[in-house]
């Protein structure tokens, strides 16, 4: 049921009256942050208020019409803490998406960079921006952790394969391409795989691995990929098959976004984590030459690396059965798990 303050928030957005929908989104997130959820009905008439239920109830869906739907100037002023204390949206406020990657998709980079203030959302914008294919090495500021602002050319050619980023509706909602792995049968045959490696503990690309998918297992091993596929697959025989590592990256961003609160750049950070822990380095890149340095060891390690995959037949909607070998160390480190999306 269309409530009346709905009516009249469509409305407001149909006649443009975006500031008074910012006002309104505003009262509402400060309301709802004061007082938390609770159970209650909602104010009618007059002008725009929000009680708290409905403050908790109202304020994500109306910051998804202005970040989606208001000119870039104002649907910005929702990280602005100009409004006052709770007014402003943070990094993890969201309703289909988190409001900072709908606003991404909405604008290129030019048109948000002047209007963005705080860094942590101005750095999830621009790597939206890049996910989405905008080339921002000269446009924006560098990534604190190096990691570059366009799509290294591994990750353009697996972004032709599944966007991990994804598609916003005007009223809420959103469509995003279950991406996994296996995505299919095609090209995998029965594996009779080795006896397990011997685990190697305490490596950092197993922990940063295990952060990037939370809700599946990671193993470091020493020997090649499938000595890491044993230790997490359900039998010695699976159907599975080698793949390049650009038709993994898809899957492999889209396991950061654990939920709505993340968007694909949580992701993309996180995956170009693993793969700077798998060379050895403490992060993706450092200022200066240093940068070069290791993003280059990053591009090594993927021309080198072999990817394994395989099928489990408990898999559920989402999952992620996958194994990377670094034959220049000798190491193999496997992640895998299932989930209902």
């Amino acid at each position: 049921m269309i409530t009346y303050e709905e009516r009249r928030l469509r409305s407001l957005a149909d006649e443009g009256r975006w500031i008074e929908l910012l006002g309104a989104y505003r009262q509402a997130r400060a309301t709802a942050v004061a007082f938390g959820p609770v159970q209650g009905g909602p104010v009618r008439g007059g002008p725009v208020r929000f009680g708290p239920a409905r403050g908790a109830v109202e304020a994500a869906p109306l910051g998804h019409l202005i970040a989606y739907a208001a000119p870039p100037e104002v649907a910005a002023r929702l990280f602005d803490p100009d409004g006052g204390p709770g007014t402003a949206a943070g990094v993890a406020d969201h309703d289909a998406g988190p409001l900072w990657e709908v606003l991404a998709t909405r604008h290129c980079w030019r048109r948000l960079a002047p209007l963005l203030g705080p860094p942590p959302v101005r750095r999830l914008v621009a790597q939206t921006r890049v996910l989405l294919g905008e080339d921002l090495s000269r446009d924006a500021e560098p990534d604190g952790e190096g990691v570059p602002l366009l799509l290294e050319r591994w990750e353009a050619a697996g972004r032709g394969e599944g966007a991990p980023v994804r598609e916003y509706l005007r009223d809420g909602g959103s469509r995003s391409a279950l991406l996994t792995l296996p995505a299919s049968r095609e090209g995998l045959a029965p594996v009779d795989l080795p006896e397990p490696g011997a685990r190697l503990p305490g490596q950092p690309a197993t922990r940063a691995l295990a952060e990037l998918a939370g809700w599946a297992r990671a193993v470091c091993v020493r020997g090649p990929a499938p000595h890491a596929a044993a230790q997490l697959a359900p039998g010695r025989v699976v159907t599975g098959g080698y793949l390049p590592f650009a038709l993994a990256w898809p899957a492999l961003v889209q396991a950061g976004v654990a939920d709505r609160a993340h968007g694909a750049a949580h992701g993309r950070l996180a995956l170009w984590r693993v793969l700077a822990a798998m060379t050895g380095a403490g992060r993706p890149g450092r200022p200066g030459s240093a940068d070069r340095a290791d993003r280059a060891e990053v591009e090594a390690l993927v021309a080198r690396m072999r990817c394994f995959t395989w099928e489990d037949p408990a898999d559920r909607l989402r999952h992620l059965h996958l194994a990377l070998e670094d034959p220049a160390t000798g190491l193999s480190w496997a992640v895998s798990g299932s989930e209902e999306v």
